[in-house]
Protein backbone atom coordinates (compact mmCIF):
# COMPACT_ATOMS: atom_id res chain seq x y z
CA UNK A 1 0.00 0.00 0.00
CA UNK A 2 1.54 3.50 -1.01
CA UNK A 3 2.08 6.22 1.73
CA UNK A 4 0.33 9.06 2.46
CA UNK A 5 0.54 11.68 0.08
CA UNK A 6 2.61 14.96 1.72
CA UNK A 7 -1.28 16.57 1.34
CA UNK A 8 -3.17 13.92 2.82
CA UNK A 9 -0.27 14.13 5.35
CA UNK A 10 -0.77 18.19 6.15
CA UNK A 11 -4.28 17.83 6.44
CA UNK A 12 -4.33 15.44 9.10
CA UNK A 13 -1.82 17.16 11.22
CA UNK A 14 -4.20 19.92 10.56
CA UNK A 15 -7.30 18.29 11.51
CA UNK A 16 -4.99 16.97 14.58
CA UNK A 17 -4.06 20.38 15.85
CA UNK A 18 -7.83 21.77 15.62
CA UNK A 19 -9.09 18.55 17.56
CA UNK A 20 -6.40 18.64 20.16
CA UNK A 21 -7.49 22.71 20.73
CA UNK A 22 -11.00 21.84 21.79
CA UNK A 23 -10.26 18.03 24.05
CA UNK A 24 -10.47 18.58 26.93
CA UNK A 25 -12.32 22.08 27.01
CA UNK A 26 -15.69 23.62 27.42
CA UNK A 27 -15.68 24.92 24.26
CA UNK A 28 -16.58 21.65 22.44
CA UNK A 29 -19.49 21.84 19.86
CA UNK A 30 -22.37 19.25 19.46
CA UNK A 31 -23.11 18.00 16.29
CA UNK A 32 -26.55 17.99 17.30
CA UNK A 33 -29.70 18.79 14.88
CA UNK A 34 -33.06 18.95 15.73
CA UNK A 35 -35.73 16.73 13.03
CA UNK A 36 -38.59 18.58 11.98
CA UNK A 37 -40.52 16.18 10.09
CA UNK A 38 -42.30 16.83 6.74
CA UNK A 39 -45.94 17.12 6.15
CA UNK A 40 -47.82 14.26 4.40
CA UNK A 41 -49.56 15.36 0.92
CA UNK A 42 -53.31 14.34 1.17
CA UNK A 43 -53.36 12.57 -1.95
CA UNK A 44 -51.17 9.52 -0.93
CA UNK A 45 -54.22 8.60 1.66
CA UNK A 46 -54.30 7.78 5.03
CA UNK A 47 -50.83 8.05 6.90
CA UNK A 48 -49.38 6.22 10.28
CA UNK A 49 -46.44 7.11 12.29
CA UNK A 50 -43.32 5.61 10.85
CA UNK A 51 -39.62 6.12 11.46
CA UNK A 52 -37.18 5.81 8.15
CA UNK A 53 -36.04 2.36 8.77
CA UNK A 54 -39.94 0.99 8.43
CA UNK A 55 -40.40 3.32 5.93
CA UNK A 56 -37.90 1.42 3.93
CA UNK A 57 -39.48 -1.79 5.19
CA UNK A 58 -42.87 -0.14 4.00
CA UNK A 59 -41.97 0.28 0.84
CA UNK A 60 -40.06 -3.03 -0.34
CA UNK A 61 -43.50 -4.45 1.13
CA UNK A 62 -45.23 -2.06 -1.46
CA UNK A 63 -43.07 -3.54 -4.01
CA UNK A 64 -42.70 -7.50 -3.05
CA UNK A 65 -46.50 -7.05 -3.03
CA UNK A 66 -47.14 -5.49 -6.29
CA UNK A 67 -44.44 -6.83 -8.31
CA UNK A 68 -44.38 -10.73 -8.67
CA UNK A 69 -40.23 -10.32 -10.33
CA UNK A 70 -39.11 -8.72 -7.21
CA UNK A 71 -36.76 -10.01 -5.01
CA UNK A 72 -34.56 -8.24 -1.87
CA UNK A 73 -31.26 -9.71 -1.45
CA UNK A 74 -28.07 -9.07 0.42
CA UNK A 75 -25.84 -10.08 3.53
CA UNK A 76 -28.88 -10.42 6.37
CA UNK A 77 -31.50 -9.34 4.94
CA UNK A 78 -33.66 -12.44 6.00
CA UNK A 79 -33.42 -12.00 9.00
CA UNK A 80 -34.12 -8.34 8.96
CA UNK A 81 -30.76 -6.78 8.42
CA UNK A 82 -28.25 -4.84 10.74
CA UNK A 83 -30.95 -1.99 10.62
CA UNK A 84 -34.00 -3.82 10.35
CA UNK A 85 -35.11 -2.90 7.15
CA UNK A 86 -36.18 -6.13 5.90
CA UNK A 87 -38.08 -7.36 9.08
CA UNK A 88 -40.88 -9.39 8.35
CA UNK A 89 -40.45 -9.74 4.43
CA UNK A 90 -38.79 -13.11 4.17
CA UNK A 91 -42.01 -14.72 6.57
CA UNK A 92 -44.39 -12.86 4.48
CA UNK A 93 -43.08 -13.26 0.39
CA UNK A 94 -40.74 -16.56 1.39
CA UNK A 95 -37.35 -17.59 1.00
CA UNK A 96 -37.19 -17.55 -2.83
CA UNK A 97 -38.06 -13.68 -2.94
CA UNK A 98 -36.23 -12.46 0.68
CA UNK A 99 -33.06 -14.28 0.79
CA UNK A 100 -29.62 -13.98 2.07
CA UNK A 101 -25.93 -13.63 -0.03
CA UNK A 102 -22.30 -14.38 0.47
CA UNK A 103 -20.27 -12.17 1.90
CA UNK A 104 -19.68 -10.20 -1.48
CA UNK A 105 -20.85 -7.13 -2.48
CA UNK A 106 -19.14 -7.46 -6.07
CA UNK A 107 -21.21 -10.37 -5.89
CA UNK A 108 -24.11 -9.22 -4.54
CA UNK A 109 -24.41 -6.12 -7.51
CA UNK A 110 -23.56 -8.61 -10.10
CA UNK A 111 -26.01 -11.30 -8.78
CA UNK A 112 -28.65 -8.22 -9.01
CA UNK A 113 -27.38 -7.06 -13.03
CA UNK A 114 -28.19 -10.31 -14.03
CA UNK A 115 -31.20 -10.57 -12.05
CA UNK A 116 -32.22 -7.00 -13.92
CA UNK A 117 -31.10 -7.92 -17.31
CA UNK A 118 -33.39 -11.81 -17.38
CA UNK A 119 -36.57 -9.25 -15.54
CA UNK A 120 -36.54 -9.38 -12.41
CA UNK A 121 -37.01 -6.24 -10.17
CA UNK A 122 -33.68 -6.50 -8.39
CA UNK A 123 -33.43 -5.03 -4.80
CA UNK A 124 -29.77 -5.22 -3.54
CA UNK A 125 -28.51 -4.01 0.02
CA UNK A 126 -25.25 -3.03 0.88
CA UNK A 127 -25.11 -3.46 4.39
CA UNK A 128 -23.03 -0.22 4.74
CA UNK A 129 -21.81 2.08 2.14
CA UNK A 130 -18.20 2.14 3.31
CA UNK A 131 -17.97 -1.56 1.48
CA UNK A 132 -19.58 -0.66 -1.57
CA UNK A 133 -16.30 -0.28 -3.31
CA UNK A 134 -15.77 -3.65 -4.28
CA UNK A 135 -18.73 -3.51 -6.13
CA UNK A 136 -17.72 -0.35 -7.91
CA UNK A 137 -16.28 -1.79 -10.97
CA UNK A 138 -20.28 -3.63 -11.25
CA UNK A 139 -21.76 -0.54 -10.78
CA UNK A 140 -19.93 1.75 -13.05
CA UNK A 141 -17.99 -0.67 -15.92
CA UNK A 142 -21.84 -3.01 -16.26
CA UNK A 143 -24.97 -1.53 -14.67
CA UNK A 144 -23.94 2.12 -15.47
CA UNK A 145 -22.97 1.63 -19.03
CA UNK A 146 -24.82 -1.82 -20.46
CA UNK A 147 -27.42 0.53 -21.99
CA UNK A 148 -25.15 2.57 -23.74
CA UNK A 149 -22.78 0.19 -24.70
CA UNK A 150 -25.70 -2.58 -26.50
CA UNK A 151 -27.61 0.79 -28.21
CA UNK A 152 -30.30 0.39 -26.34
CA UNK A 153 -31.25 -2.81 -27.18
CA UNK A 154 -30.38 -4.61 -23.28
CA UNK A 155 -30.84 -2.79 -20.27
CA UNK A 156 -30.36 -3.51 -16.01
CA UNK A 157 -33.16 -0.37 -15.10
CA UNK A 158 -34.31 -2.42 -13.23
CA UNK A 159 -31.74 -2.89 -10.57
CA UNK A 160 -32.00 -1.05 -7.28
CA UNK A 161 -28.40 -0.83 -5.24
CA UNK A 162 -29.80 0.44 -1.71
CA UNK A 163 -26.71 1.55 1.01
CA UNK A 164 -26.61 3.12 4.81
CA UNK A 165 -24.26 6.15 4.27
CA UNK A 166 -23.31 8.86 6.41
CA UNK A 167 -22.63 9.59 9.86
CA UNK A 168 -23.67 7.85 13.02
CA UNK A 169 -22.46 8.88 16.18
CA UNK A 170 -19.85 6.38 16.23
CA UNK A 171 -19.18 4.57 12.97
CA UNK A 172 -15.61 5.80 13.06
CA UNK A 173 -13.62 4.98 9.63
CA UNK A 174 -15.60 2.29 8.22
CA UNK A 175 -19.13 3.03 9.07
CA UNK A 176 -19.38 6.75 8.90
CA UNK A 177 -18.59 7.61 5.18
CA UNK A 178 -20.54 9.53 2.49
CA UNK A 179 -19.33 8.47 -0.96
CA UNK A 180 -22.29 9.97 -3.11
CA UNK A 181 -19.84 11.47 -5.29
CA UNK A 182 -17.87 8.85 -6.50
CA UNK A 183 -21.26 7.14 -8.52
CA UNK A 184 -21.97 11.35 -9.42
CA UNK A 185 -19.18 10.23 -11.59
CA UNK A 186 -20.88 7.30 -13.25
CA UNK A 187 -22.91 8.13 -16.23
CA UNK A 188 -26.41 5.55 -16.70
CA UNK A 189 -26.59 5.90 -12.96
CA UNK A 190 -29.33 7.89 -10.64
CA UNK A 191 -28.11 8.79 -7.18
CA UNK A 192 -30.83 9.27 -4.31
CA UNK A 193 -30.36 10.02 -0.91
CA UNK A 194 -34.09 11.15 1.41
CA UNK A 195 -33.93 12.88 4.01
CA UNK A 196 -36.59 11.28 5.76
CA UNK A 197 -39.79 8.66 6.05
CA UNK A 198 -42.27 10.23 3.58
CA UNK A 199 -39.58 11.15 1.27
CA UNK A 200 -37.83 7.20 1.73
CA UNK A 201 -40.90 5.43 0.99
CA UNK A 202 -41.87 7.71 -2.14
CA UNK A 203 -38.53 7.72 -3.44
CA UNK A 204 -37.45 4.30 -2.85
CA UNK A 205 -40.36 3.15 -4.55
CA UNK A 206 -39.44 5.88 -8.20
CA UNK A 207 -35.94 4.07 -7.74
CA UNK A 208 -37.57 0.78 -7.89
CA UNK A 209 -39.46 1.31 -11.05
CA UNK A 210 -37.38 3.92 -12.45
CA UNK A 211 -35.60 2.31 -15.89
CA UNK A 212 -32.44 2.90 -14.92
CA UNK A 213 -30.40 1.51 -12.39
CA UNK A 214 -30.82 3.77 -9.16
CA UNK A 215 -28.37 3.63 -6.32
CA UNK A 216 -30.50 4.81 -2.60
CA UNK A 217 -28.20 5.93 -0.17
CA UNK A 218 -29.87 6.04 3.39
CA UNK A 219 -28.47 8.27 6.27
CA UNK A 220 -28.16 5.52 9.14
CA UNK A 221 -28.55 7.98 11.39
CA UNK A 222 -32.14 9.49 10.59
CA UNK A 223 -33.51 5.18 10.57
CA UNK A 224 -34.58 6.43 14.02
CA UNK A 225 -34.25 10.07 14.60
CA UNK A 226 -36.23 10.58 11.90
CA UNK A 227 -40.50 10.22 12.61
CA UNK A 228 -42.82 11.09 10.46
CA UNK A 229 -46.64 10.68 9.79
CA UNK A 230 -45.92 8.28 6.52
CA UNK A 231 -48.87 7.29 3.62
CA UNK A 232 -49.36 3.12 4.67
CA UNK A 233 -50.19 3.05 0.48
CA UNK A 234 -48.47 3.26 -2.73
CA UNK A 235 -46.68 6.61 -3.90
CA UNK A 236 -44.05 7.60 -5.45
CA UNK A 237 -41.91 11.16 -5.55
CA UNK A 238 -40.16 12.17 -8.30
CA UNK A 239 -36.40 12.04 -9.17
CA UNK A 240 -34.00 14.21 -9.86
CA UNK A 241 -36.12 17.35 -8.67
CA UNK A 242 -34.94 19.30 -5.06
CA UNK A 243 -36.84 20.68 -2.71
CA UNK A 244 -37.42 24.04 -1.73
CA UNK A 245 -38.00 23.75 1.78
CA UNK A 246 -37.43 27.31 2.95
CA UNK A 247 -38.28 30.44 0.79
CA UNK A 248 -35.47 33.26 1.80
CA UNK A 249 -33.93 36.05 -0.02
CA UNK A 250 -30.52 36.78 1.21
CA UNK A 251 -28.34 33.20 1.18
CA UNK A 252 -29.46 29.63 -0.44
CA UNK A 253 -28.47 26.95 1.93
CA UNK A 254 -27.91 23.49 0.00
CA UNK A 255 -27.71 19.65 1.35
CA UNK A 256 -28.89 16.51 0.99
CA UNK A 257 -29.61 13.25 3.68
CA UNK A 258 -29.11 14.63 7.61
CA UNK A 259 -27.24 17.62 5.92
CA UNK A 260 -30.17 18.87 5.33
CA UNK A 261 -31.68 18.83 8.96
CA UNK A 262 -28.63 21.04 10.10
CA UNK A 263 -29.04 23.46 7.39
CA UNK A 264 -32.58 24.09 8.51
CA UNK A 265 -31.07 25.11 12.16
CA UNK A 266 -28.57 27.17 10.29
CA UNK A 267 -31.47 29.12 8.73
CA UNK A 268 -33.22 29.81 11.97
CA UNK A 269 -30.22 31.15 13.84
CA UNK A 270 -29.38 33.09 11.38
CA UNK A 271 -32.65 34.74 11.02
CA UNK A 272 -32.62 35.27 14.36
CA UNK A 273 -29.29 35.90 15.01
CA UNK A 274 -28.01 37.96 11.85
CA UNK A 275 -31.89 38.79 10.61
CA UNK A 276 -30.67 37.06 7.36
CA UNK A 277 -33.01 35.45 5.59
CA UNK A 278 -31.95 31.83 3.51
CA UNK A 279 -33.57 29.70 1.67
CA UNK A 280 -33.07 25.68 2.01
CA UNK A 281 -33.09 23.48 -0.89
CA UNK A 282 -32.22 20.11 0.19
CA UNK A 283 -30.79 18.56 -4.05
CA UNK A 284 -32.40 14.84 -3.30
CA UNK A 285 -30.84 13.26 -5.73
CA UNK A 286 -27.36 13.60 -6.56
CA UNK A 287 -27.17 12.36 -10.25
CA UNK A 288 -28.89 13.57 -12.29
CA UNK A 289 -29.71 16.49 -10.16
CA UNK A 290 -31.92 19.10 -10.32
CA UNK A 291 -30.12 22.24 -11.72
CA UNK A 292 -32.80 24.49 -12.69
CA UNK A 293 -34.11 24.85 -9.14
CA UNK A 294 -30.34 25.52 -7.69
CA UNK A 295 -29.60 27.87 -10.42
CA UNK A 296 -32.99 29.61 -10.01
CA UNK A 297 -32.02 30.45 -6.05
CA UNK A 298 -28.88 30.97 -6.39
CA UNK A 299 -29.58 33.66 -8.92
CA UNK A 300 -32.53 35.18 -6.76
CA UNK A 301 -30.27 35.67 -3.55
CA UNK A 302 -26.96 36.05 -4.85
CA UNK A 303 -25.09 34.13 -2.26
CA UNK A 304 -24.63 29.98 -1.62
CA UNK A 305 -23.66 27.75 1.07
CA UNK A 306 -23.41 24.23 0.00
CA UNK A 307 -22.72 21.56 2.91
CA UNK A 308 -21.90 17.65 2.60
CA UNK A 309 -20.29 15.22 5.50
CA UNK A 310 -18.24 13.99 2.70
CA UNK A 311 -15.05 15.75 2.19
CA UNK A 312 -14.12 18.86 1.03
CA UNK A 313 -11.90 18.15 -2.33
CA UNK A 314 -13.75 16.96 -5.01
CA UNK A 315 -16.74 15.68 -2.92
CA UNK A 316 -20.10 17.08 -4.95
CA UNK A 317 -20.57 20.45 -3.59
CA UNK A 318 -17.65 21.13 -6.17
CA UNK A 319 -19.46 19.78 -9.31
CA UNK A 320 -22.81 22.53 -7.61
CA UNK A 321 -20.34 25.22 -7.00
CA UNK A 322 -18.79 25.43 -10.55
CA UNK A 323 -21.76 24.89 -12.23
CA UNK A 324 -23.50 27.84 -10.07
CA UNK A 325 -20.41 29.97 -10.76
CA UNK A 326 -20.54 29.19 -14.40
CA UNK A 327 -24.36 29.67 -14.60
CA UNK A 328 -25.12 32.45 -12.00
CA UNK A 329 -21.56 34.90 -11.81
CA UNK A 330 -23.48 37.90 -12.76
CA UNK A 331 -25.82 37.70 -9.64
CA UNK A 332 -23.34 36.71 -7.38
CA UNK A 333 -22.35 38.92 -4.69
CA UNK A 334 -19.90 36.79 -2.79
CA UNK A 335 -17.94 33.79 -3.29
CA UNK A 336 -19.67 30.45 -3.03
CA UNK A 337 -19.00 28.95 1.01
CA UNK A 338 -18.52 24.59 0.90
CA UNK A 339 -19.01 23.58 4.58
CA UNK A 340 -18.03 19.98 4.55
CA UNK A 341 -15.87 17.23 6.33
CA UNK A 342 -12.00 17.36 6.34
CA UNK A 343 -9.57 16.03 3.97
CA UNK A 344 -8.97 12.99 6.51
CA UNK A 345 -10.42 9.47 7.39
CA UNK A 346 -13.14 9.66 9.52
CA UNK A 347 -12.48 10.23 12.94
CA UNK A 348 -14.31 7.81 15.76
CA UNK A 349 -13.46 10.12 18.79
CA UNK A 350 -13.06 13.19 17.12
CA UNK A 351 -16.02 12.96 14.72
CA UNK A 352 -17.69 16.32 16.26
CA UNK A 353 -14.83 18.23 15.25
CA UNK A 354 -14.91 17.15 11.35
CA UNK A 355 -18.83 17.19 11.27
CA UNK A 356 -20.03 20.55 9.42
CA UNK A 357 -21.75 21.66 12.14
CA UNK A 358 -24.34 24.33 12.75
CA UNK A 359 -21.61 26.51 14.14
CA UNK A 360 -19.32 25.99 11.05
CA UNK A 361 -21.77 26.95 8.67
CA UNK A 362 -23.25 29.79 10.65
CA UNK A 363 -19.45 31.57 10.70
CA UNK A 364 -19.76 30.35 6.43
CA UNK A 365 -23.41 32.50 6.45
CA UNK A 366 -21.45 35.57 8.06
CA UNK A 367 -19.16 35.44 5.13
CA UNK A 368 -21.23 35.37 2.36
CA UNK A 369 -23.30 38.55 4.07
CA UNK A 370 -20.50 40.72 4.74
CA UNK A 371 -18.03 40.15 2.17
Amino acid sequence: MALPSKTLSAACRQFSLLCRRFVGTTAVRSVHFSYVPDTPDPKHGSTTRMNLFQSITSALDVCLGKDPTAVIFGEDVAFGGVFRCTVGLRDKYGEARVFNSPLSEQGIVAFGIGMAIAGSTAIAEIQFADYIFPAFDQLRNEAAMFRYRTGNQFDCGRLTVRAPCMAVGHGALYHSQSVEAFFGHCPGLKVVIPRGPIQAKGLLLSCIRDENPCIFFEPKILYRAAIEEVPTGDYELPLSKASVLLEGSDVTLIGWGTQVHVLREVAAMAQDKLNVSCELIDLCTILPWDKDTVLASAAKTGRVLISHEAPVTMGFGAELAATIQSECFLNLEAPIERVCGYDTPFPHVFEPFYMPDKWRCLEAVKRLVNF
